[in-house]
């Protein structure tokens, strides 16, 4: 009698399909940017960063909720996008790097969430110092935090794709891109000319994502076509 262990399919180990945590990703990103659009920016003054968390309270929790739950979406994406380049051949360290960046991205943006959702709380108290405070936390966390670990996550993901050509010559380029642009939005820091880059890094980082999402062949074979060189 065979003790041998039974045997599981290789696509069966490879995770849900990349789609489906990068729609969700995306569609949570920005929605999240769009009921936080009217919110405060990094040079309102104390009182009207106050203004707006007491007269917005659901808005700001709502956008609060998203922002969290987006975190969870790019995690995933990142574990099953680095899996499917492992299959794919790819032994280089920058999908781990990739991986790294999506976890401090996630971070980064389950931080701004949580600074948002207590900037909500704590506006009864009427002290417009600490709802300034509490608002560039949001904004560093979420704009220099989040876009520059994408970039690493977007240029883990294009690089070897450029080397390796399993994604469109264009794709691949433009991810590359993108990921400079985004982790040099960390100077943003510095300067707020730089401010354009997070942005950029942020839903191009979107776009790339959901772009490798579709053209990412699922295995070798499939990377050797004419189609994806």
């Amino acid at each position: 009698m065979s003790t041998s262990p039974p045997r599981t399919t290789r696509r069966g180990q490879d995770g849900p399909p990349l789609l489906v945590p990068a729609a969700s990703f995306a569609g949570l990103t920005i929605a999240g940017a769009v009921i936080g659009g009217s919110g405060p920016r990094p040079d309102s003054t104390p009182d009207a960063v106050l203004a707006y968390a007491t007269a917005n309270p659901t808005t700001a929790a709502l956008g609060a909720v998203l922002l969290f739950g987006s975190a969870f979406p790019l995690v995933v994406y990142a574990a099953t996008a680095v899996t499917r380049y492992r299959r794919l051949g790819v032994t280089a360290p920058g999908p781990l790097m990739g991986f790294a960046g999506a976890v401090m991205a996630a971070v980064a943006i389950v931080l701004s969430a949580l600074f948002a959702w207590t900037s909500v709380q704590v506006a009864g108290l009427g002290d417009s110092a600490i709802a300034k405070l509490l608002s560039q936390l949001w904004f560093a966390t979420g704009a220099f935090g989040f876009a520059a670990p994408i970039g690493l996550l977007v240029l883990g993901l294009a690089v070897p794709a450029v080397l390796l050509r399993f994604l469109p010559a264009w794709l691949a380029w433009a991810g590359t891109v993108i990921g400079v642009l985004a982790v040099l939005s960390t100077f943003g820091i510095l300067t707020s000319a730089l401010y354009p880059l997070i942005p950029i890094g942020r839903f191009g980082a979107v776009l790339f994502l959901l772009a490798v999402a579709v053209l990412l062949p699922r295995t070798v074979r499939d990377a050797r076509r004419p189609a994806v060189s």
